[in-house]
């Protein structure tokens, strides 16, 4: 056998699938077997590999055991002449094995290769390729002495960015992500160190290969997304902490005396300032933005108020006190402030939507305030509206400058999200009910085709081809490419085409309800699917019987109007008192959505009246209900009920 793949699980369902799917892919033409190792999770990753993927080799673990332990108990029993070590949160070209293995042939002294890896957005992750994190190179990453001097091989060694991104080379280390071997060497050099928990094995491993005599390669004739990279990770002191300990335990084992020694001082220190640094990056990060908010908008009403002093109040002999400019003036800025944090508008990231809201609220109740103080505290209402105008200009205009500086992330999907879908006709439309079944606040645009299409499609709005033209005619923010008809290798090439372009991207991977991707142009590691709130669950059987009762006791109560809107009067009743009862729910599953082990769902409605305009078929009914039943939420009862509203009789 040529090759064995293995992938380590751990809750990341979602983005399972989508490894395995693009790993079968890839495999075709290869004499290979794939092993998923489930460190027990918690989530369906086991049934939705026994699903979709029965030819996989599954190894299910009643405790998560960790990294190495977990691949090691696959790579024992691999029958690979190459053995491949692939995270589930990755997406594989289709000709990557190939390229790999005939490298690796071509290649005797090949031990390790890595490939280059970009995000969720296409960009370049620095640790494709790596060095060993000796004290002097991680000092010099640190300080930024190796973004200083990228091509320099004593500053750059950290993430040898004296390499070029699309140079084949030899390095030091090797990303645990996708990182292909040889079994023999593996034998010779002792398979992953389970002393390692979690970060470090890769490394433990990449110099123990080097060791055994054998070269580590970067090899960006292919690539692979990797969706969750360092970024995320090492923004927590969590991280900081486990990863610096790692490399003590790599000390411990690789070096000796005194090096050994100096190098743990240097870890520690290390910890303690990277610590130290995180620390003041959160409060710096936390307080920023209320600074400016608060500095600004004093500023402003400071302004608006000495303007208003001098051409309106001084005609009629009157000014404001000092009071009024250093106390009062303050204390409408705090007021914003405080009613703007408790709307949210200061979380992360940035939605404008919440922060407007508190603007709003805050100026409500400092008009209400004004008006129950007695007349010698009114000091000016006109300069409380005009200066809420200036509020709300001022806050929205900082976000936008720090956003475009990349200094802070702002969510902009609720602000005019225009999503388009590429792929081929069935697999666009179908992908086009998931988004549609999502109530999200975006607005489709249309759909792009892999091919020209003989009949006229009203939903078509261009081909494949023009992608970026279209883009820019249409103001589309969002892409969501459709696997099933689009190679992995254009789905890279167009990311890397448009990324400076601030659009999202998104994969739907085939025959799966999950959308995978980056949702923040700035945060690309996060996972972009339906969330598994599934109906069945205690807490939302709850919530929906709440609903249910609620909405019945409303409706008895307007029966007298409500009942003139709902075509079969007479079952209108019977099902309000049904419901109350608790025989039926105003929304409900047909018995093939449920499974034994789930009970069935008698409804009134179902989630396909949710659009009386479309006639759907038998498999997007099915569709419909599978995502309802994965994804619910209480809102999707009410819209469901409200736009079925006629039917309530049925």
């Amino acid at each position: 056998m040529k090759l064995s793949v293995v992938i380590v699980n751990y809750n990341v369902s979602a983005f399972l699938e989508q490894a395995l799917a693009s790993a079968l892919k890839a495999m075709r033409g290869i004499d290979g077997e794939i092993f998923v190792v489930d460190n027990r999770s918690v989530d369906n990753s086991v049934a939705m590999v026994k699903e979709k993927f029965p030819q996989v080799k599954l190894i299910e673990n009643q405790e998560n055991v960790g990294f190495a332990k977990a691949n090691n108990q696959a790579i024992r029993i691999a029958s690979g002449e190459y053995v491949l070590l692939l995270n589930p949160d990755t997406l594989v070209e289709e000709d990557t094995f190939e390229k790999c293995l005939r490298f690796m042939d071509d290649t005797p002294d090949c031990g390790g290769l890595g490939v280059k890896m970009v995000d969720g957005q296409g960009r370049f992750l620095p640790e494709s390729k790596r060095g060993i994190p000796y004290p002097k190179a991680s000092f010099y990453k640190l300080f930024g002495l190796s973004k200083l001097f990228p091509k320099s091989q004593k500053f750059g060694a950290y993430h040898a960015t004296y390499i070029g991104e699309d140079e084949t080379h030899e390095v030091e280390v090797l990303s645990g992500a996708f990182m292909m071997m040889r079994k023999s060497v593996l034998e010779q050099v002792g398979l992953l160190d389970e002393d390692y928990f979690m970060y470090g094995e890769d490394i433990d491993l990449s110099y123990r290969i080097l060791k055994g005599g054998y070269k580590n390669y970067y090899f960006p004739q292919t690539r692979i997304i990797h969706y969750k990279g360092e970024s995320t990770k090492k923004g927590s002191l969590n991280y900081v902490y486990v990863f610096y300990k790692a490399m003590q335990i790599f000390a411990k084992k690789h070096f000796s005396g005194n090096n050994a020694k100096i190098f743990n001082i240097a870890i520690d220190i290390a910890i303690w300032l990277r610590a130290a640094l995180a620390a003041l990056k959160r409060i710096f990060s936390r307080i920023l933005l209320p600074m400016l908010d608060l500095i600004f908008i004093f500023a402003g009403l400071f302004a608006i108020s000495k303007y208003w002093e001098h051409n309106v109040l001084l005609q009629r002999n009157s000014s404001f006190s000092d009071f009024y400019f250093y106390v009062v003036l303050p204390g409408y800025a705090l007021l914003w402030l405080i009613s703007i944090w408790i709307s949210g508008g200061y979380r992360k990231p940035v939605k404008r939507s919440l922060l407007n809201r508190g603007i709003v609220v805050g100026t409500v109740i400092i008009l209400l305030i004004y008006a129950l103080l007695p007349e010698t505290m009114r000091f000016s209402r006109a300069v409380v509206v005009i200066g809420a105008v200036w509020a709300l200009f001022v806050v929205n205009a900082l976000r936008y400058l720090l956003s475009k500086w990349k200094l802070i992330e702002v969510d902009n999907r609720q602000l005019n999200q225009r999503i388009a879908i590429v792929g081929g006709q069935q697999e666009t439309e179908r992908v086009l009910g998931m988004v549609q079944s999502m109530n999200e606040p975006r607005e489709f645009v249309g759909l792009i085709m892999t091919e020209r299409l003989d009949n006229e499609n009203r939903m078509c709005i261009g081909e494949v081809a023009d992608l970026a033209e279209l883009l820019t005619i249409y103001h589309i923010n969002e892409v969501i490419f459709c696997a099933r008809d689009i190679p992995a290798d254009q789905i890279i090439d167009w990311m890397n085409r448009l990324q400076n372009t601030q659009v999202e991207f998104k994969i739907a991977p085939e025959d799966s309800s999950s959308l995978i991707g980056s949702n923040s142009i700035f945060t690309t590691e996060d996972l972009y699917t339906i969330p598994l709130q599934t109906v069945y669950q205690q807490r939302n059987r709850h919530i929906k019987r709440t609903f249910d009762i609620m909405t019945a006791l409303l409706l008895l109560l307007f029966i007298w109007l409500d009942i003139w809107f709902v075509k079969q009067k007479g079952g209108f009743v019977r099902n309000i008192f049904a419901v109350l009862k608790g025989d039926k729910s105003w929304v409900g599953l047909h018995p093939n959505v449920s499974s034994p082990e789930t009970p069935t769902i008698v409804g009134v409605l179902h989630p396909a009246d949710a659009y009386p305009n479309n006639s759907f078929s038998d498999e997007m009914v099915a569709r419909l209900e599978e995502l309802y039943a994965r994804n619910y939420q209480v809102r999707n009862d009410l819209t469901i009920v409200l736009k079925g509203f006629v039917k309530l009789g049925e």
